[in-house]
């Protein structure tokens, strides 16, 4: 079996370009999830820009997400990377701006996302990071965010769930989650 980098060679030995990996997940506008890597906090991938932070709050087995008033879909909290800040203190930033919640531990770094958005193409990365809450505190709607939920991941919310946030909030399950693993007996 040929690994990634000979299989790339061997499409460009016949002078084709190596067809592209199909995306993790993909929405109605354009925008894509096109992987996911595990990588160290501390080494950024370099090759496209890092301006967003995205965060998967937990409490129990339900995930935060905010219904954004411009886009008009459930998202997972998060936004730009300020000069001068970290992807993960905007994280905890974007947090309590947008939802009022704090997280009781410490945010996780979770990976990095690396998304192809519309309408121009443009690559960029998102740092993940997951954390929860046992104490919920009350939402104010602000210009930004009109409602929050506490989403089991199943459950069908009213309106529209971003489904790149869906795939992210997933992988994050593991991490947030009280839940106990169940035995497949």
């Amino acid at each position: 079996m040929l690994g990634s980098d000979s299989r790339a060679r061997a499409w460009q030995d016949i002078g084709v370009p190596e067809p592209a990996a199909r995306p993790l997940a993909v929405d109605g506008r354009g925008n894509a999830l096109n992987s996911f890597s595990r990588l160290s906090e501390e080494e950024p991938p370099g090759d496209v820009p890092l301006p967003l932070a995205l965060v998967a709050l937990w409490h129990g087995d339900r995930v935060l997400m905010v219904f954004d008033r411009h886009r008009r879909s459930w998202e997972l909290p998060g936004g730009l990377i300020e000069p001068g800040e970290s992807p993960c203190q905007a994280g905890l930033r974007e947090l309590l701006e947008e939802t009022g919640q704090t997280p009781e531990e410490p945010l996780q770094f979770v990976g990095y996302a690396r998304f192809t958005l519309a309408p121009d193409q443009r690559a960029e990365y998102g740092a993940l990071f997951s954390s929860r809450v046992t104490e919920v505190h009350d939402f104010q709607p602000n210009e930004e965010i009109e409602a929050v939920c506490w989403w089991d991941l199943l459950e069908t919310l009213p309106g529209h769930v971003q489904p790149l946030d869906a795939f992210l909030a997933r992988l994050t399950q593991d991490r947030g989650s009280d839940a106990t693993p169940r035995s497949d007996r």
